[in-house]
């Protein structure tokens, strides 16, 4: 990633402000051309409108003016959107900007995917057969296979994430070596289910085929991890963070309390922001800068430090690695490793 002066410097001085959200998801749509079994976003949703080209660029500008130091755009599938490659240019100018791809239109959109700081490319296993089962769709390991070496072909920062369930689990070292000893980034999610009955979206169900239940194998995996960090460049994910996910594999003990609407908020294709998506929207994202001090988001806070309801990793990293010193953390931890968060 290439920083310009002016959005590296905006980066540090964000970086290190106080009480600042510093990492927004906008789920800037919800229509998906895939049948994810470890989604259900496409389940059941009805058309929504989605805000406008101009309203997405207001909000990004309400964002900026928060101290926001990095967007993750994500849906549904926000390439889906015929103005993406507007909507990157903008956000790519002031922010950290990351978006998601199920690998399916990727490399139809290289041009509007230039200015983007990474391009995560879902890829859950090397093995096709069991990749387009996941998916839901015929050939959806070949488009993600094929959109990977095109954006990289292309000098385009892109990475694969794999969600990590009981069905890749145990390749998941290998297919981290794979990848990284190419010049190709790991991104890891982590599969649960969703047990809150009012989410934004719902993901998954209780003891599906998903839901990982060899937690003693799944911290032999954090531990594998840990040790391919000491030699791999492009593992994205923290010690701190596989320390923590191996004691709640083996202990069921969180190491960190949720900072759900104090360092990370998601925003819906309407513009509703929540703390995460298993939260109702509390506000929209223009009410923000006048809400953001007050009372009523204070106790929400509260709520949300006690809530132990997910281990999902983008909302526990930002959790854990949640101040100056977080910063710093992840600064000597990732510095041979991503230079798209090394202004984190």
């Amino acid at each position: 990633m290439k920083l310009s002066l002016s959005k590296a410097l905006g980066l540090l001085n964000r970086s290190i402000s106080f009480n600042k959200p510093h990492h927004v998801q906008w789920m800037l749509t919800y229509r998906c051309n895939y049948r994810c079994r470890s989604c259900d976003v496409w389940r059941g949703q009805k058309p929504v409108k989605e805000l406008s080209t101009d309203e997405v660029i207001a909000g990004l500008e309400v964002l900026r003016g928060m101290g926001v130091m990095e967007i993750v755009l994500s849906g549904g599938n926000p390439l889906l959107r015929e103005d993406i490659g507007e909507i990157i240019d903008y956000a790519s100018r002031f922010f950290v900007t990351t978006i998601y791809d199920n690998g399916s239109q990727a490399a139809k959109r290289v041009e509007a995917l230039r200015k983007a700081d990474f391009v995560a490319i879902s890829l859950d296993t090397l093995d096709e057969k069991k990749y387009d089962y996941l998916k839901g769709v015929h050939g959806a390991w070949k488009a993600a296979m094929d959109a990977v070496e095109t954006l990289h072909k292309q000098g385009i920062t892109v990475g694969v994430s794999p969600t990590i369930s009981q069905l890749n689990m145990y390749e998941i070292p290998e297919f981290t070596e794979h990848f990284c000893e190419r010049g190709i980034p790991v991104l890891f999610c982590l599969y649960q289910h969703d047990s809150l009955k009012q989410p934004m979206f719902h993901i998954g169900e209780k003891d599906d085929e998903l839901e990982i239940s060899d937690k003693v194998a799944f911290a032999k995996i954090c531990d594998a991890l840990i040790e391919k960090k000491s030699r791999l460049h492009g593992i994205l994910i923290t010690r701190k963070m596989l320390n923590a996910l191996k004691v709640l594999a083996l202990k069921e003990e969180r190491m960190w309390k949720c900072k759900a609407l104090q360092s990370f908020f998601v925003i819906d294709p309407l513009g509703n922001v929540a703390g995460c998506h298993l939260q109702k929207p509390v506000a929209t994202i223009y009410e923000l800068p006048k809400l953001w001090n007050s009372q009523r988001f204070e106790e929400l806070r509260e709520i949300y430090r006690k809530c132990e309801s997910c281990s999902y990793m983008c909302y526990m990293f930002y959790s854990i690695h949640a101040n100056v010193q977080g910063n710093i953390e992840i600064l000597r931890d990732q510095w041979k490793n991503a230079k798209e968060i090394l202004v984190r």
